[in-house]
């Protein structure tokens, strides 16, 4: 992969959006941003959502960077991420693939093995396969038609072999 300034990534839960965007925010030495944090303030006690004003100025300062890596799902309220984007990067792997994922991290997140910006529940671990699906069912076509424009900069990953193709564009 190129040195890109800016990276965006886009996937459902459990597509390795944030295992990618921090592989490269680290090769380059630049940051990373997680769409999730400009929705939530993270504190001890639990989460606390921002303001859409609050959230929006926080995406805001963050694209007007020169360099950085934004990875989430959110759409909408983030278009000007995709607009700045030197490349995009789709992360769409099969459905039972991310059901894995999340099953996966879930027992890793449960034993300490992994950090979560979040506290790890049973809830939130059953809501994951909703969005999961929801993902699938209206996001995704939503992404693919506002991805349109940007095609000649978009990257859409749909096995691990891309995945490693596109790691190995890195070296």
């Amino acid at each position: 992969m190129e040195q890109y300034m800016r990276m965006y990534i886009i996937g459902s839960v459990g597509s390795g959006k944030t295992t990618l965007a921090k592989k490269t925010a680290s090769a380059y030495s630049i940051p990373r941003f997680e769409t999730d944090n400009f929705v939530w303030e993270r504190k001890p006690g639990g989460d606390a959502r921002n303001s859409e004003e609050k959230r929006n100025k926080l995406f805001q300062e963050a694209v007007k960077l020169e360099q950085w890596v934004i990875e989430g799902v959110h759409i909408g309220w983030t278009d000007e991420g995709l607009e700045k984007a030197d490349r995009i990067v789709f992360l769409d792997f099969p459905s039972r693939t991310r059901t894995w994922r999340i099953i996966n991290r879930y027992i890793k997140q449960t034993l300490m093995l992994e950090k979560a910006n979040y506290r790890q529940t049973l809830r939130i671990f059953c809501k994951m396969f909703g969005w999961n699906r929801y993902f699938e069912e209206t996001m995704k076509p939503e992404f693919l038609e506002k991805l349109q424009p940007y095609q000649a900069k978009t990257t859409i990953v749909k096995t691990q072999g891309e995945l490693q193709a596109l790691k190995g564009e890195n070296k």
